[in-house]
């Protein structure tokens, strides 16, 4: 069974920064495109953040985080990343790291992220 793990969420002030990071324990990692979803609280409907080709080579942006997320990978240690710049509380979020589509049978716990002052 594939397993992924987020971890690096944490509580930060607006205008501040935060790396999530995303471990995946499956050898054919490479083969797949990847995501970052986040899902806001109030029983929000989760949604697709930053997408990443297989390679790396290409990478998608919500608007909503356009210019301020930045997504990686690094195939050869089966792990993605997220850097988030200039948080605003409405990225507060409980954030997961899965294949772009997502697997049903592959998400994690999700790391928490909250921006407030």
């Amino acid at each position: 069974q594939v397993q992924r793990v987020e971890s690096g969420g944490g509580l930060v002030e607006p205008g501040g920064s935060l790396r999530l990071s995303c471990a995946a324990s499956e050898r054919t990692f490479s083969n797949y495109a990847m995501g970052w979803y986040r899902q806001a609280p109030g029983g929000k409907q989760r949604e697709l953040v930053a997408g990443i080709s297989r390679s790396g080579g290409g990478t998608s942006y919500a608007s909503s985080v356009k210019g301020r997320f930045t997504i990686s990978r690094d195939n050869a240690a089966n792990t993605m990343y997220l850097q988030m710049d200039s948080l605003k509380p409405e990225d507060t979020a409980v954030y997961y790291c899965n294949s772009n589509p997502p697997s049903d049978a592959s998400w994690g716990q999700g790391t928490q992220v909250t921006v407030s002052p």
